[in-house]
């Protein structure tokens, strides 16, 4: 029998308060102290999160052992994996994928989460975003590097 997902948007409200959500923006950003809080304080996905975007195998592997395949599908999205993105819309999770867009560098889909009214969302996707690009330069930078 399969079940229903809700919209994760909707979940992701009323298990998060904006205070939680705040606090996981922190973390993305890279506040290493406000990551164990969450990991500490029953948010343990939000760390593993946080930990997966940074590319951390193990916490890729959490989320989707843990029942969090909508965040693993996030992280991916925001690397430009499109199928990603069409799984979590498949799976009704649309304004994610909008946040995994934004997150890639699409700014129409910045633009259509602002529209709706989802500024905490844009923020999120943000903050992502400049995680995944300085990782993105990063590895442009060695790979320029190492074949000099």
């Amino acid at each position: 029998m399969a079940t229903k997902v809700l919209p994760y948007l909707y979940a992701i409200v009323k298990l998060y308060p904006p205070k939680i959500i705040v606090a996981w923006g922190e973390a993305i950003s890279g506040n290493l102290k406000i990551r164990d809080w969450l990991m500490a304080n029953n948010f343990p996905e939000l760390a593993a999160f946080t930990s997966a975007l940074n590319l951390n195998e193990d916490a890729r592997e959490w989320l989707m052992k843990n029942g969090h395949p909508e965040l693993l599908a996030l992280v991916m999205g925001a690397e430009g994996d499109e199928k990603a993105c069409d799984w979590l819309r498949a799976y009704g999770f649309t304004k994610v994928a909008l946040m995994a867009e934004g997150a890639d560098n699409d700014q129409e889909a910045i633009e259509e989460l602002l529209k709706d009214g989802h500024h905490e969302w844009v923020m999120i996707s943000m903050k992502i975003r400049g995680v995944k690009n300085a990782i993105q330069r990063d590895q442009d930078d060695w790979h320029t590097y190492s074949t000099r």
